[in-house]
């Protein structure tokens, strides 16, 4: 806990583990969370924000802001200890809007990591390993900009790299041809995309599984 005691500069914001002594601090809390959460059939959430200290390891009493939830399996109680000031920071703000960001952007970190491969640096050399991290940075920021731009009103407007990559980038297709068109049979998938209309010719000749004349391409085909 040296964190904490720093210059008043330094913000520091850690969870702390739950212990009998801080459950039965917040039972009341915890109380009226079960009956809210009984009430409405959903989770229920009350914060409440108190001075506490260990036994023996915390060199002074430290503010403690406690999340007392109740959930429909149970008790679900959780512990930050902070540096910030109750006049700066209120207790709800402080746990949902700066402290699960942290968990946000742990997150976002995993996403690239395990969706999009990033991990992969087994090269030799360190040029190696860093273009292949640049690649997957690069993988990440275009598939954001697909979900926030391309994908809002959507079923994946807020799905995962990985859920995008696997159902959207590599969904299934037959394509048939005919004369000089061909036109594609999209997977099923378009409609949890609520997608309104889809390309209706696809002149391509690397789609075809056959040549065709200079004079067919000439006509209808484009790339």
């Amino acid at each position: 806990m040296w964190l904490l005691d720093r210059p008043r500069s330094t913000i520091s914001v850690f969870g702390v583990a739950r212990n009998e002594r801080l459950e039965t601090k917040i039972a009341p809390a915890l109380a009226e969370a079960c009956r809210a959460s009984k009430a409405s059939g959903q989770a229920a959430r009350v914060f409440s924000d108190f001075m506490w200290s260990t036994k023996d390891s915390w060199s002074r009493r430290r503010r403690v802001v406690a999340k007392a939830e109740w959930t429909t399996l149970g008790a679900n109680p959780r512990f930050i200890v902070t540096s910030l000031k109750p006049e700066r920071w209120a207790a709800r703000a402080l746990y949902e809007d700066l402290y699960c960001a942290r968990g946000d952007m742990e997150t976002r970190i995993k996403e690239c990591q395990l969706d999009l491969y990033a991990d992969r640096t087994s090269a030799h050399t360190m040029r190696a390993n860093q273009l292949r991290l640049w690649f997957a940075s690069f993988a990440y920021v275009l598939i954001c900009a697909l979900r926030r731009l391309g994908l809002a009103h959507t079923r994946l407007a807020e799905a995962t790299c990985g859920t995008i990559r696997l159902k959207l980038l590599k969904i299934g297709a037959q394509v048939y041809s005919a004369a000089i068109w061909e036109r594609p049979r999209i997977a099923s998938f378009e409609l949890l995309l609520n997608i309104k209309s889809l390309p209706h010719q696809i002149c391509s000749r690397r789609w075809c599984g056959r040549s065709r004349s200079d004079e067919a391409c000439k006509h209808g085909d484009s790339r």
